[in-house]
């Protein structure tokens, strides 16, 4: 029974073409993320939103500078996700309007600009926004044209959807401490450090059902029993018809797979036994997570809005992804590398972590 995150493990949508290597993170720089925010600061309210780029800086080591030497009260501090330390990124916080004049203080937070502040009625929460634009340097990439081809068939099918190594801890442990914790129970110790562990092991569940599918050739459709998710409005559904096929094969509609939990629309016939086969894959039951809300998740997202440069240093990529989902799903397709070591920032013990949805 293997419960380590390994994404060696993982097949490629785009495994008969290949890849262009490289490697990416060399400097802050060639990692560059920008949040597309569900709204706007409306301009009047009790909160106060600003977009903060950082370089080299986690979103927790913001949160504790707001905390400690602004003087925001924990709980009182917003953010709609997590972002990465090694990249220059670009994010909305927001603290209560009473502690507008000490913002000043961000001058002292080294690697950071203060980009824009306004007002707004409500705190900032998790999920409060669409995603985020990605542009990234694959350095000492080759084969622009190789690229180009493996991000056109992502576009007509869709990236896979997996969970990146972010989601694993530290060499792909916490899989491993989530059965334990699934299998004996609640037991003692910190209650979200427990939810995320156990999230952990709902999310290997997921890439490997992800996994499954590719390999049965159900990846880009539909079959009757599975819940799909219709990617222009995000409203789920329960496929009944074979006619659906048709729409799964545009990219209008995808399969969704299981963060199991005790309130999730639960597959049907065909589609439930993929999934129990997973489940089996690990002497687990669906009751054993009852500790966690449950939820469903798209098993592909659709690729946008990407333009493709070549330069002395590499390719230069940008795209858009939407929220939950990882940019190391879209570049091991591209570089057939895998990419990526956990961030400090969600690494077993380091930070709280974004809640997952299940």
């Amino acid at each position: 029974m293997d419960l380590v995150f390994r994404p060696g493990r993982y097949p490629y949508l785009t495994q008969d073409l290949p890849g262009v290597g490289g490697m990416i993170r060399l400097l802050p720089q060639d990692f560059q993320v920008e949040e597309v925010p569900a709204y706007l600061p409306s301009g009047e309210g009790e909160h106060l939103y600003f977009l903060l780029e950082k370089e080299g800086l986690t979103t927790r080591q913001v949160v504790e500078f707001l905390r400690d030497e602004v003087g925001v009260p924990e709980k009182e501090i917003g953010v709609a996700g997590l972002k990465d330390k090694r990249a220059q990124t670009r994010q909305w916080f927001s603290i209560p309007r009473k502690h507008e004049d000490a913002l000043c203080l961000l001058e002292n937070l080294k690697g950071t600009r203060l980009l824009e502040a306004n007002l707004h009625t409500n705190k900032l929460r998790t999920g409060h926004l669409k995603g985020n634009h990605f542009r990234i340097l694959i350095r000492g990439a080759h084969g622009v044209e190789q690229a180009r081809a493996i991000l056109k068939t992502l576009e007509a099918k869709g990236i896979p959807n997996y969970y990146g190594p972010q989601r694993f801890g530290l060499e792909g442990q916490n899989p491993v401490k989530g059965y334990e914790l699934v299998k004996k129970g609640k037991g003692r110790g910190n209650p979200w450090l427990k939810r995320f562990l156990i999230g952990s092991l709902q999310s290997l569940l997921f890439n490997d059902w992800v996994a499954l599918r590719m390999e049965r050739g159900l990846y880009d459709r539909v079959i009757p029993g599975d819940w799909a998710k219709k990617h222009a409005t995000g409203g789920e559904f329960l496929v009944e018809r074979e006619e659906e096929v048709e729409r799964s094969l545009r990219l209008e509609i995808s399969a969704t797979g299981p963060l199991f939990g005790k309130k999730y629309p639960e597959a049907r016939g065909e589609a439930r036994a993929l999934e129990d086969e997973i489940l089996a894959r690990y002497d687990l039951k669906r009751e054993e997570f009852r500790a966690r809300r449950g939820a469903r998740r798209p098993i592909r997202i659709p690729l946008t809005e990407w333009t493709l440069e070549e330069t002395p240093e590499g390719l230069w990529l940008t795209f858009f992804l939407p929220k939950g989902s990882y940019a190391t799903s879209l570049l091991r397709e591209v570089m057939k590398v895998e990419v990526d070591a956990p961030e400090e920032e969600e690494a077993l013990g380091r930070a709280k972590p974004s809640p997952s949805p299940g």
